[in-house]
């Protein structure tokens, strides 16, 4: 496969005109950035929605960089009400492998892969890690006793920097690396808000010099920031009324039908 040139990569997303999207895809580029903020509060079943959503605003690819920097703007929140429940000792031993990931995810992407083709490639990351979910949080004893081993660290971290990279979906293997170390709730959460902070910071050259940002996504991305503000606080007004396992088994359906269609389109 050949590589592809940044600019020509970056030509749907430069020359996006916000003035001639639709209603519809302004409507899923809202809930997109409602999700993501929601998904920071604490409903984590949320977190696989807003790339599906903006694969339907823009070209697959491109939805990467589109989400990126909404999401470093809902990290920079969760880390703010987080930051002292961090567990550094779980941060240093992932950050390396999911580095090297970064890295192997950026050269994947690189291939000269059809706008359809990313579609499915999106869906299938999507929907292996709601496999992983799923397991996580029907058989949560199957992942109890994993042993801290450095294999274990190496492929949950590296396998949670391609996934992160190509897809923004490394949220199941942070929470099945989380939930095999028995983090109590608060450091499960202010880990990996630092963790996705760091990882997501360090994807943004790499997101840029592939052509998945620029200056109109930036500007939207900025017209968008304050529904992922709000998001952040309806989400944790929410967790207050709905039942949590309820809700996250809900939204695992909605996106694994979500997968699908990508997959199927």
């Amino acid at each position: 496969m050949r590589t592809i040139c940044a600019a020509s990569d970056s030509l749907s997303i430069q020359s996006m005109q916000l003035d001639h999207l639709s209603f519809h895809q302004w409507l899923f580029a809202i809930l997109a950035a409602l999700f993501i903020g929601m998904a920071k509060s604490g409903l984590a079943g949320l977190g696989m929605f807003p790339v599906l959503l903006m694969a339907d605003v823009v070209p697959a690819r491109e939805s990467t960089g589109i989400v990126l920097p909404l999401l470093i703007c809902g990290d920079i929140l969760a880390v703010y009400f987080f930051k002292n429940h961090g567990h550094w000792k779980h941060l240093k031993r992932l950050l390396p492998p999911a580095i090297i990931g970064i890295i192997a995810g950026y050269f994947l992407m690189r291939l000269d892969f059809s706008n359809s083709l990313f579609r499915h490639v999106i869906g299938w990351i999507v929907l292996v890690m709601l496999a992983l979910q799923c397991v996580r949080k029907f058989l949560p004893s199957k992942f109890e006793h994993l042993p801290h081993s450095a294999p274990f660290v190496w492929g949950m971290g590296g396998w949670a920097g391609v996934t992160t990279m190509m897809a923004n979906a490394a949220g199941p293997v942070m929470a099945l690396y989380l939930l095999a170390v028995d983090l109590p709730k608060l450091q499960f959460v202010g880990t990996s808000a630092w963790f996705f902070l760091i990882v997501n910071l360090i994807k943004l050259p790499f997101s840029y010099q592939l052509g998945l940002i620029g200056g109109r996504s930036l500007l939207f991305n900025l017209l968008l920031s304050p529904v992922v503000a709000a998001g952040i606080i309806s989400g944790r007004y929410l967790l207050n009324f709905i039942p949590q396992k309820l809700f996250e088994t809900l939204a695992l359906v909605f996106a694994g039908v979500a997968s699908l269609r990508l997959i199927m389109a």
